[in-house]
């Protein structure tokens, strides 16, 4: 079996390097990295198993399955893993610096997305083996990843060309009376023949979404359990977001929130579409979201803060009398202006209240100023941008307008 290596070797040192750095200074021990995507930034695999990266030294990729293709993927060491107490032996024995000095030791790992009961078994092998802690490393871990290489922003253009070349090749197809599902599925066909995965990887509990939203009318104003100002009737309580199988109809809005995912990286962008005109209220609200967009991008510099940037689109909103619908309505509206994107569609950093950090060069958010009317739809529009040392670049391809369709 020969397959090759995905992310460039001295990448992966670098990340290594840097999670040891952190390590170092917070005085932690090391690091055990339990979640797929976690896993593939790290070590290149995203095969199942646990990553530990001592403070110093070599890090290993345990790996229950599957062994051999571990080793292909990775160059890292690569040790077979076995059932938990071989776990703990064997950590025992490739790390003896580890049980230096017992009860001291503090293993941090990605507890944002760890299962309760793998948990429990960890903390009790932490404990067994080194009378160590394990503790949360995930905000180490999520800013790490925050800021992108040029390899990754290779794989984010990537798929932002595939996807703004997938809705102009269905952008034609998009009439009255086909279903949002028949089009929907329009847009993965030419998605997934340019190299999407199929699937948007989301980090956040319970959270799922496929390629994105597709949704007409008053359909995309039906709240639903996704964190995010769009819901959509989708096919059913088992699928209960995005697109369903209602037809599309004149005059009303069509969200066309499309993702793609290439080499594990995504793009998110969102575009509205009309067949005919838009209703007046919801033509203004969107050429406040296309307002909200402009000020948000002139203002992302090196060192804003992110929570600023959603305290000032808040104003921008509460002037244009809108407050009430934007990023959803009522009780269901989502508290955020922008996300970071990257392996995952809801990366840190947020532009979110609460949220302080500032802005470095290196990283990638969308930025979605959208508004929700019930019994009418929703508009808005969403980029996804670069910070750089000058400012905010766009990296998303797709040309921005509103679609009007004849």
């Amino acid at each position: 079996m020969n397959i090759e290596q995905d992310i460039p070797a001295e990448l992966i040192r670098n990340r290594l390097a840097r999670l040891q750095l952190i390590l170092q200074q917070n005085g932690q021990t090391a690091a055990l990295i339990t979640q797929n995507v976690n896993l593939y930034y790290f070590c290149g695999s995203m095969q199942t198993g646990y990553l530990l990266v001592p403070a110093q030294g070599e890090a290993t990729f345990y790996v229950r399955r599957s062994v051999s293709r571990a080793k292909s993927e990775t160059g890292l060491k690569v040790a077979e893993l076995g059932g938990f107490r071989q776990f703990g032996h064997k950590l025992v024995s490739d790390y003896p610096e580890l049980n230096a000095s017992p009860g001291q030791a503090l293993v941090i790992a990605d507890l944002d997305t760890l299962p309760a009961q793998a948990f429990l078994k960890l903390s009790e092998l932490m404990s067994e083996a080194f009378a160590g802690r394990l503790v949360d490393g995930s905000a180490h871990i999520r800013r790490l990843r925050m800021v992108k290489s040029a390899w990754e922003l290779g794989r984010i253009d990537k798929a932002a060309q595939a996807a703004a070349e997938a809705l102009d090749a269905a952008l034609p197809e998009l009439r009255e009376g086909v279903s949002e599902l028949e089009w929907m599925a329009r847009v993965e066909y030419e998605l997934r023949r340019r190299g999407h995965i199929g699937l948007m990887r989301l980090r956040g509990y319970n959270q799922e979404i496929a390629t994105g939203m597709v949704i007409s009318g008053a359909a995309a104003a039906v709240p639903s359990y996704f964190d995010g100002p769009a819901g959509g009737l989708g096919l059913g309580a088992a699928s209960p977001q995005s697109v369903s199988r209602s037809a599309i109809k004149r005059n009303e809005p069509i969200l066309l929130d499309i993702g793609c995912c290439i080499d594990g990286y995504v793009i998110d962008q969102t575009r509205t579409a009309v067949i005919g005109q838009l209703p007046e209220q919801l033509a203004k609200a969107y050429e406040v979201s296309v307002a909200v967009l402009r000020s948000a991008e002139s203002a992302m510099l090196p060192g804003a803060s992110c929570s600023r940037l959603y305290a000032d689109a808040l104003a921008q909103c509460a002037a244009a009398g809108l407050s009430d619908h934007f990023m959803g309505y009522g009780s269901d509206q989502a508290k955020f202006l922008g996300h970071g994107i990257g392996l995952e569609i809801d990366e840190w950093p947020v532009l979110a209240r609460g949220f302080d950090m500032p802005l470095e060069p290196g990283m990638t958010i969308a930025v979605e100023p959208k508004f929700t009317f019930p019994g009418l739809g929703v508009v808005g529009i969403e980029n996804s941008y670069l910070i750089t040392e000058h400012g905010a670049k766009a990296i998303t391809y797709t040309k921005e307008e509103l679609f009007v369709l004849p």
